[in-house]
């Protein structure tokens, strides 16, 4: 059994491309050619010169002593708040603004929750000099700020989405809205491991660079290319797809997935799809889904900006239904105290996204000799409002 998207983009019983009938030229011209745009010599060249050169990879895979010594087991970081931007959201706008240009599309339109994926595709936009449009949820650009004011010096036009909840779902629709409007000269570029095929696969692939980097960088360091487990926050899913990409199909590495439960996963104000959802469709993928009995999408709440979505990745779907992952859910108190902790024992700030995989010791408990690597997605700078405000800093 794979984990991998099979050609008609399912994982398991999960995947697929359920879209309007105006979005399947622009899919269908994707799904046609991202595969074949990907082995190109050329493109790979230039992929991998990017992410060398501007986006600064690899990033390093760093051992962390003291937050070790506190759990007994081996810890390691993988730096992904390193990168151009600070959040591993760069990597998969790099591919994809490349992938744009192969097709022939000079108007770039994406949705963002926490700014990060905003603040990437703005980044690669004025790198390729190609006209951008982000959506944000109303309620996002507020507390966000900072990363609204970065995507508007780059030269993105951001679009706020004034419906529903205001925050990432709602973004996403008005972004859906624009490609069907525009399906000639725009390409669409999802953040995330969600959407219609073949995006959770294309985003995955361009992702699966961090656990390609993992693989040499733990020989280098233990001797070996996998480690026990794999911990990633999982909201959407990018940083965590990219993170187990290259492990999904070796049974003896643990993957596990940490998802916000918010004020707690029984309060209403959650976004643990694992634990809430039910099988549904959003955004062109069939996932798990937080809904109500009659089928309506409920809203998620979590004190970041990046996790509070109502779905899940069709990958992280199939592998919480198939056990391959273990899913754990933390509480927003529980994942401010474990930034803080990690702030104070490593000198890294981590994005409240990460601080949600940092909280986990309380429910998982590893061995002396376990060799556990953290995918650190992003740093604090665009939370510390947040942090600040939680703590009275």
């Amino acid at each position: 059994m794979s984990y991998h998207a099979n050609e008609k983009g399912y994982y398991g019983e999960f995947g697929g491309a359920f879209i309007p009938e105006m979005l399947y030229p622009n899919c269908e011209e994707l799904r046609q050619n991202y595969l074949r745009i990907m082995a190109e010599p050329s493109f790979k060249e230039e992929f991998h010169q990017l992410l060398k050169d501007y986006v600064g990879r690899p990033t390093p895979l760093y051992f962390a002593e003291r937050l070790s010594e506190k759990y007994q087991t081996k810890i390691y970081l993988k730096r992904e708040d390193l990168c151009h931007t600070g959040a591993h959201k760069v990597n998969n706008t790099i591919g994809q603004i490349l992938m744009a240009k192969k097709l022939g599309k000079n108007r770039i339109i994406a949705e963002t929750g926490a700014g990060q994926h905003g603040v990437a595709t703005a980044t690669v936009c004025a790198l390729m000099g190609i006209e951008c449009v982000v959506y944000m949820g109303e309620i996002d650009i507020a507390r966000q700020a900072p990363n609204v004011a970065r995507m508007k010096m780059l030269g993105a036009e951001v679009r706020a989405a004034k419906s529903g909840s205001r925050t990432l779902k709602d973004a996403t629709n008005e972004a859906i809205r624009d490609w069907i409007n525009n399906p000639v000269d725009t390409h669409y570029i999802i953040g995330s491991v969600v959407g219609p095929h073949p995006y959770p696969d294309m985003v995955a692939r361009f992702q699966s660079v961090i656990s390609e980097e993992i693989k040499w960088q733990l020989k280098e360091k233990e001797g070996r290319e996998n480690p026990d487990y794999v911990v990633a926050c999982v909201g959407g899913g990018s940083n965590a797809a990219g993170a187990y990409f290259h492990y999904l199909d070796e049974p003896k590495v643990g993957i596990i997935a940490v998802e916000a439960a918010g004020k707690g996963i029984d309060t209403g104000e959650s976004a643990a799809t694992s634990a809430l959802g039910k099988v549904g469709i959003i955004h062109g993928s069939k996932t798990l889904l937080m809904q109500t009995p009659d089928g309506q999408i409920t809203e998620p709440y979590s004190i970041s900006a990046g996790l509070d979505y109502p779905g899940v990745g069709p990958m992280h779907a199939h592998l919480f239904r198939s056990g391959r992952g273990e899913f754990i859910s933390i509480t927003d108190d529980e994942a401010m105290t474990a930034g803080l902790e990690v702030s104070q024992l490593e000198g890294i700030i981590p994005a409240i996204e990460t601080s949600h995989a940092f909280a986990i010791f309380d429910y998982k408990k590893f061995k002396k000799e376990d060799v556990v690597v953290f995918n650190l997605s992003g740093r604090g700078d665009k939370d510390l409002q947040t942090y600040i405000d939680y703590f009275k800093l």
